[in-house]
C-alpha cells in the first residue's frame, strides 16, 4: 500500500490519497494517475519481488527532476509491504500437462497464474480454485513485464513456436527469475539454443527438460516430477532470503 503523506507544491491528488498495488500491477485506489502513479505502481512491484526489502520504505519524488512532470512539486510516498515472499508462479500454457500440474499446484500455498493465448483451454480450468489468475493473451511474451521477479516461471504451451518467442523475451532482457523452466527433451533444448543463439542471446540460464528424473510420460507422473523439482528450487530459494 502507497500513502501520499506530504506534498510540496504542485501534485496530482491530496495528501492521504492511497493506491494498493498487487504483484502483478493491478491496482486498487489512486494517487492522482500519470507518472507520478506509474512511478509509484513500478516502485510497489519492485518492493513485492524483493525477498529481503524492509516492510516499510519512504520516499520523496520532485515531480519535475525525477519523473518528469512538468507540474513541479514535491511529493513524498509512504510504501507499508504486505505479503513478502509469497511463492508465486507462472505457468504459460492451458494443455494437457498444465491441466494436469495446475490443479495440483493449487493445493499448495501459492500464487498461482496460467497464461496461454487459447481460450478454449483457459476455459477448462473454470473449476479450478478463484484465487488463480487465468490470462488469455494472443502474444503471451507481453505478459513477462507483469511477472513479480521473485516468481517461479514455468512454459508449457501448445510447442516449441510458443515457448521460444517468451523464452527469448526473458533471456534477452536478462530478467533473472528464480526457477525458469520449459517442458521438453535433449533435443527441443538443443535446437532452442541455437536459435536463441541467432537472436544474440549468450547466457541459457533455464531449464530443458523440465521436471525431476522420476516417473513415466503420462500428464499425472510428468505433473509430480515437475512439482518434486519446484519444491526442490523453492526450499534453495527461501532458505537463502531467510538467510539475506
Amino acid at each position: 500500500m502507497a500513502t501520499l503523506v506530504n506534498t510540496l507544491g504542485s501534485a496530482p491528488q491530496d495528501q492521504g490519497a492511497k493506491i494498493i498495488v498487487f504483484p502483478d500491477g493491478s491496482i486498487e485506489g489512486t494517487i492522482g494517475g500519470g507518472k507520478l502513479e506509474n512511478y509509484t505502481i513500478q516502485k510497489s512491484i519492485e518492493l513485492l519481488g524483493e525477498s529481503n526489502v524492509e516492510s516499510f520504505l519512504f520516499s520523496t519524488i520532485n515531480l519535475q527532476k525525477d519523473i518528469g512532470m512538468t507540474c513541479g512539486g514535491v511529493a513524498s510516498i509512504f510504501f507499508e509491504v504486505y505479503n513478502r515472499n509469497p511463492w508465486n508462479i507462472t505457468v504459460f500454457g492451458a494443455g494437457h500437462i498444465s491441466q494436469s500440474l495446475c490443479r495440483f499446484l493449487v493445493k499448495l500455498k501459492c500464487n498461482l497464474t496460467i497464461v496461454d493465448n487459447r481460450k478454449e483451454w483457459l476455459d477448462k480450468f473454470e473449476d479450478i480454485s478463484s484465487e488463480v489468475k487465468l490470462v488469455h493473451l494472443e502474444n503471451m511474451q507481453d505478459y513477462i513485464e507483469r511477472i513479480p521477479r521473485n516468481s517461479f516461471v514455468v512454459l508449457m504451451t501448445m510447442g516449441h513456436g510458443k515457448d521460444l518467442p517468451i523464452l527469448k523475451e526473458i533471456l534477452l532482457k536478462k530478467i533473472k527469475f528464480p526457477f525458469l523452466g520449459v517442458i521438453g527433451s535433449i533435443a527441443k533444448r538443443n535446437n532452442m539454443e541455437k536459435e536463441l543463439k541467432e537472436c544474440g542471446v549468450t547466457e541459457f540460464d533455464f531449464i530443458c527438460p523440465l521436471g525431476a528424473n522420476i516417473g513415466d510420460n503420462s500428464p499425472p507422473e510428468i505433473s509430480m516430477s515437475i512439482i518434486a523439482q519446484l519444491l526442490e528450487f523453492k526450499d534453495k530459494f527461501f532458505n537463502t532470503a531467510k538467510r539475506s
